[in-house]
């Protein structure tokens, strides 16, 4: 029988954070405003209002994501894998239409699946699709695209996540976007793991994607930011809203919640993100000290870009769904690598890139938080978890 669970400690906050209540009280205060329901797009007043109330989210979007992007360069979405669908394809299709000969667009392997799984739509609209590989500290080097680039001339988009969703590495978008400019191809950055967590340099981005669920905003929300003179082609097709980019009427609730929550992450950014830092590296030390048979997936931890508030280990010899569950019953809710993956039973695509093992890949655990999580809870999550792989072992 298992224990009685008497408090359970979310430690999944990577696949879906918990809502904010700023999140929440920006939905209240539209249901009881007077533009409630009303259509944006409508000229009465109450659509005015509803689209006056749209345009100071998208200001406020624009505004926290930095990197000159304008308001109107915000095109409301309903979240990371519509993101990265219409990015990739859209960007792709409309840099090939503008110059035939960009056919290729290449992807980092660590990319998450809604890029991955992608590659065979791509490849079936007739554009070649190459994979580049991290380094095995899970990073996408400067060297590795000008490898793939060559001269250039047929690139159409470069598309690399801002930071990875299972370990956490930051990549260098600065140094990955000029390359990619260089060679006259557009890049991409899908933001769903850095955005409003950690300061981002989008400067050279053409397009970011920003996740409402991965801050502390409802599910099923969230935007492409895309500037203003990027060709693409949209992939629905409707009434033109969102420059026609993402036609349809804006779910207006979600977008001042999307916006509220990325406010409220941006006060006291440095000072909190500092904090959960050093809650990071603390518990790093503690489940992978020697002896406990935890390791830390990036092998060189001292020089590792990371996020705060993202731990990724493995338990080599014992796999990820028996710990899952092993912790889930004593009251711990971690994931096995990306929560977007539960249920394979193979090793996760982003470790076997960056070279680990499949039999060490297939006991990997992620375990991710924000300032919301004391230090009390990490701690408890570390015993605990030295327990069951002891018992296990």
């Amino acid at each position: 029988m298992s224990p009685q669970v008497l408090r359970r400690i979310y430690l999944d906050y990577a696949a879906s954070a918990p809502i904010r209540q700023e999140a929440l009280d920006a939905e209240r205060a539209y249901e009881s405003s007077g533009y409630a329901g009303a259509n944006p797009n409508s000229l009465h007043t109450a659509g005015r209002e509803a689209a006056r109330a749209l345009d100071g989210a998208r200001r406020d979007l624009a505004r926290l994501l930095g990197g000159r992007f304008r308001p109107s360069d915000v095109v409301f979405t309903s979240g990371g894998t519509e993101n990265n669908n219409l990015a990739l394809v859209g960007m792709a299709q409309g840099a090939r239409a503008k110059d035939r000969r960009r056919v290729r667009v290449l992807v980092s392997a660590i990319e998450h699946d809604s890029v991955l799984d992608v590659v065979p739509h791509m490849r079936a609209l007739g554009f070649e699709v190459g994979l580049l590989a991290p380094s095995r500290e899970g990073v996408v080097e400067a060297s590795t695209l000008g490898a793939a680039l060559g001269d250039g001339g047929d690139v159409a988009v470069v598309s690399v996540m801002a930071a990875n969703n299972e370990t956490g590495a930051i990549q260098p978008l600065a140094d990955l976007a000029r390359l990619s400019h260089k060679a006259g191809a557009m890049f991409y950055t899908d933001a769903a793991q850095g955005f409003a967590k950690v300061p981002l340099d989008v400067s050279g981005c053409d397009a970011v994607g920003i996740v409402g669920h991965k801050i502390g905003a409802p599910v099923g929300t969230g935007a492409l930011v895309v500037r203003g003179n990027v060709s693409l082609r949209p992939q629905t097709f409707g009434g033109g809203q969102e420059r026609g980019i993402r036609p349809g009427t804006q779910d207006v609730r979600g977008a001042l919640a999307l916006a509220a929550a990325a406010r409220a992450c941006s006060v006291g950014m440095e000072r909190e993100r500092e904090e959960v830092r050093k809650r990071t590296d603390g518990l790093y030390d503690r489940i992978c000290a020697p002896g406990t048979g935890i390791v830390p997936t990036m092998g060189n931890m001292a020089e590792a870009d990371r996020l705060p508030g993202m731990v990724s280990v493995m338990v080599p010899g014992l796999d990820s769904e028996s710990l899952v569950l092993q912790m889930d019953n004593l009251g711990f809710e971690v994931s096995a690598a990306s929560a977007c993956a539960s249920g394979s039973l193979d090793a996760s695509h982003v470790l076997t890139a960056m070279g680990i093992s499949r039999n060490d890949a297939l006991g990997s655990l992620r375990i991710s938080f924000d300032e919301r999580v004391g230090q009390e809870e990490l701690d408890a999550f570390a015993d605990a978890l030295m327990g069951v792989v002891t018992s296990l072992r």
